[in-house]
């Protein structure tokens, strides 16, 4: 890293001096994992950054936390979890590699990050990725898998120490970006306020009715690989506790075909019950999501991200005003 990259906060660096710097945290990374000499090659740099490490014929995914608000303890639960899943469930998803200490994650001091990096490694998986939006069969699948994802949770709890947030906030919790933009129009404002309040309302009205459990909450296809066995299923960077309908309806808000929707529903029952939500319900959950995405752009330090964020919020709007509107949400408006 040169002097001037040092003087740059992260968020100002280009995609590649972002990538060349997350890329000498990995490397520095891996002697805490035992797999000090591999070779490590960027493959997604976007809200967190995932890299491939290779050594001996061997293969792991090493990700560092970028965009991520996870804590220490929400990283042990996500790790935990993911474990359990992968001898319970049935559900195939990257088996968590812990440091030679035994911990689920380490940290590396960066100047050039500006903070502590946290890095995580995890078996790597050799399905294929899935480009696009869900067709019926995949699904079809991911329905299946997401109702063997809850029926696990529903009995899963995590370790001591180790805790997931609460996902009963459209933001998730996050720093309200979406109020601090100060060249929105008087009637996008009206629309991001009343969008937030009537998609909190249901999400609130859902978690007191109860059944919350450990949800993946961010299922759509760039999380999914497809292999000769079935799906499988990558990022628990957003886990958390919530109510099933969530997981639902965020895998609905990535797929606009009616037939896909039905296709999910059709996968899940095919477990387990489902969740207990209208359409109505699962719309203004998939309009929650639109709220999250447009808000955690806001926030991005990544530099691709950053530089579509406001472009996106004003598309964030127009597909929350057809809602409004129709109380149908849909990505094809705007």
């Amino acid at each position: 890293m040169t002097a001037a990259e040092a003087a740059t906060p992260f968020a100002d660096l280009s995609e590649a001096e972002q990538v060349a710097l997350l890329r000498a945290i990995a490397v520095e990374a891996l002697p805490g994992f035992g797999l000090e000499g591999s070779v490590v090659t960027s493959v997604l740099h976007a809200y967190n950054s995932t890299f491939r490490v290779d050594r001996d014929g061997a293969s792991w995914a090493l990700r560092i936390l970028v965009g991520s608000k996870a804590t220490p303890e929400h990283i042990d639960a996500q790790q935990a979890w993911q474990l359990a899943l992968a001898s319970e469930a049935g559900v195939v998803v990257p088996v968590p590699l812990p440091t030679i200490d035994g911990a689920w994650w380490t940290g590396i001091a960066s100047e050039g990050f500006g903070r502590t990096a946290i890095v995580t490694v995890a078996g790597w998986l050799d399905g294929v990725a899935i480009d696009d939006a869900l067709d019926v069969s995949t699904a079809r699948m991911l329905g299946a898998a997401m109702a063997r994802m809850h029926v696990h949770a529903a009995g899963w709890s995590a370790p001591t120490g180790a805790s997931l947030p609460v996902l009963d906030d459209v933001l998730f919790g996050d720093h309200d970006a979406l109020a601090e933009v100060d060249d929105l129009d008087a009637p996008s404002r009206t629309v991001l306020d009343e969008a937030r309040t009537r998609s909190q309302a249901v999400l609130t009205r859902l978690h007191v009715l109860g059944g919350v459990r450990p949800l993946h909450a961010d299922l759509h296809s760039g999380n999914l690989l497809r292999s000769a066995g079935g799906l499988q299923l990558l990022d628990f960077d957003d886990a958390g506790l919530g109510v099933p309908a969530l997981d639902l309806a965020i895998a609905r808000f990535y797929a606009d075909d009616p037939e896909v929707h039905v296709a999910l529903a059709e996968g899940y029952a095919s477990v387990a019950p489902l969740p207990d939500a209208s359409q109505a319900d699962l719309h203004a959950l998939a309009a929650g999501r639109q709220l999250l995405l447009a808000n955690d752009l806001l926030s991005s330090t990544t530099a691709s991200l950053r530089a579509d964020a406001r472009a996106y919020l004003d598309t964030a709007v127009a597909r929350l005003s057809a809602w409004l509107d129709t109380g149908r949400f849909t990505r094809l408006v705007g």
